[in-house]
C-alpha cells in the first residue's frame, strides 16, 4: 500500500464535510488555553516524567501537554464533544520547529503533532456517529514570528523569519498532522497573509507530493477597528490573496467579540462565495486579561449571525469553554445555515 493511502485510511471522506456544510451550521469546539488554565498546571505538570530533567523552563508550553498530560487533553476534547461540537482542533496551535525553538523542542514536532492527532481521535471515537459525524481539524497557526515586517524599528528591513523557512516547518507540522490522521487543515489566527501563504503553499506541496487533498480550513485574525490584519491588510485584500487556493472555508477568529466581529463577517459574506467560519473570544478581555463573556451572553450575540445566515461554520476562541459551545450548538440546528454556491 502506498504511504499516503496508510496515512489517508482513517481520514474521513472529506464529501462528507462538504455536503455537511452545505446543509447545516457545523459548530467548531472552543478555547484550548482556558481549559489548561483552569487545571493550574505547574512546571512539574508540564516537564511529566519524560522531560522531567530539561534543562529550560516549560510550563505555558501548552502544546507539551498532549505529551506529558494526555489525559487532561482528552478530556477537554470529550468535554467539547459533549457539548455539541462537531468539528473539534487539535493541540497543535504552537506545533512548529520555529515556535518551538523558544524550547530547544525543533526535534519533537512530529511527535507533538501525531500525539496530539491521535488523543483527538480517540475523543471523536466515543462520539462519531452516521447522524452527527464528528471531525478533526488540525490546528496549525501563525508562528511567533512574521515574515512581513521587522520587529526592529530601526531595521525595517530585518525579518526574524522567511518564506521559504516557514514553508519547510509549516510541511513538517502537517505531515505529522496527516500522519496522526487529521480531516482537515485549519490555517488558523491569520495576522501575516505572507505567513499564510507559506502554510498555505506547504499545504499544496504536500497534496501534490503524496497525490491527496486534505480539506483546507482558513481564519484570519483582525488588530482593530480599522478591521486590517497586523501585516495591514483590509478584510477585501486578504480575501484576495488567498483566492487562488481551493479552501473548504475561510473565515475570521480571536480578534474581538462576537458584537465586534460580526460587521466584518457580514462584509466577508458578500464578499466571497466560499463557506464562512467564525470563532469569536468570549467578548474582549479585562484588565487582568481574563473573559467575562457567560455563555448566555455569548449566545444571544452569535444569534445574529444565525438569523442573518452569514455563516457556516461557528464556535468559540479565547475566553470560551464547553458550556458556551452547549449553548451556541443548542441554537445552530434552529437556523437555516448561509447558502453557498
Amino acid at each position: 500500500m502506498p504511504p499516503h493511502k496508510k496515512k489517508l485510511k482513517d481520514m474521513k471522506n472529506p464529501s462528507i464535510l462538504k455536503t455537511l456544510i452545505r446543509s447545516k451550521v457545523l459548530v467548531l469546539d472552543g478555547a484550548m488555553g482556558t481549559m489548561i488554565q483552569k487545571l493550574k498546571f505547574d512546571e512539574s505538570h508540564y516537564r511529566g516524567e519524560r522531560f522531567k530533567n530539561y534543562d529550560i523552563l516549560l510550563k505555558g508550553n501548552n502544546d507539551l501537554l498532549s505529551i506529558t498530560q494526555p489525559k487532561a487533553i482528552l478530556n477537554i476534547h470529550k468535554e467539547y464533544l459533549e457539548a455539541g461540537a462537531d468539528i473539534i482542533m487539535t493541540n497543535t496551535f504552537s506545533s512548529t520547529s520555529i515556535a518551538m525553538a523558544d524550547y530547544n523542542m525543533e526535534s519533537l514536532v512530529h511527535d507533538l503533532n501525531y500525539e496530539s492527532t491521535q488523543l483527538a481521535k480517540k475523543a471523536v471515537k466515543e462520539y462519531d456517529s452516521p447522524y452527527k459525524p464528528r471531525f478533526i481539524a488540525g490546528s496549525i497557526g501563525p508562528t511567533n514570528k512574521t515574515a512581513s515586517m521587522s520587529p526592529d524599528v530601526n531595521n525595517p528591513g530585518f525579518r526574524e523569519v522567511h518564506f521559504d523557512d516557514l514553508v519547510v516547518s509549516y510541511f513538517e507540522q502537517i505531515s505529522a498532522l496527516v500522519d496522526g490522521g487529521v480531516d482537515i487543515l485549519f490555517v488558523e489566527t491569520v495576522f501575516d497573509t505572507l505567513n499564510a501563504k507559506a502554510a498555505l503553499f506547504a499545504i499544496e506541496n504536500y497534496n501534490i507530493k503524496n497525490s491527496v487533498s486534505v480539506p483546507i480550513m482558513l481564519s484570519g485574525t483582525l488588530t482593530d477597528a480599522s478591521g486590517r490584519t497586523l501585516s495591514g491588510q483590509t478584510l477585501e485584500a486578504f480575501i484576495t490573496s488567498v483566492s487562488h487556493i481551493n479552501l473548504l472555508s475561510i473565515g475570521l477568529n480571536c480578534s474581538f467579540g462576537a458584537a465586534g466581529l460580526f460587521p466584518y463577517i457580514k462584509k466577508m459574506s458578500l464578499t466571497t462565495d466560499l463557506p464562512i467560519s467564525v470563532h469569536p473570544n468570549a467578548g474582549l478581555p479585562n484588565e487582568f486579561g481574563e473573559y467575562d463573556q457567560s455563555s448566555g451572553q455569548m449566545q444571544n450575540l452569535i444569534k445574529d449571525f444565525l438569523e442573518n445566515k452569514i455563516v457556516n461554520i461557528i464556535g468559540g476562541c479565547c475566553g470560551t469553554t464547553p458550556d458556551h459551545i452547549s449553548l451556541i450548538s443548542e441554537i445552530a440546528n434552529d437556523y437555516n445555515v448561509r447558502k453557498i454556491n
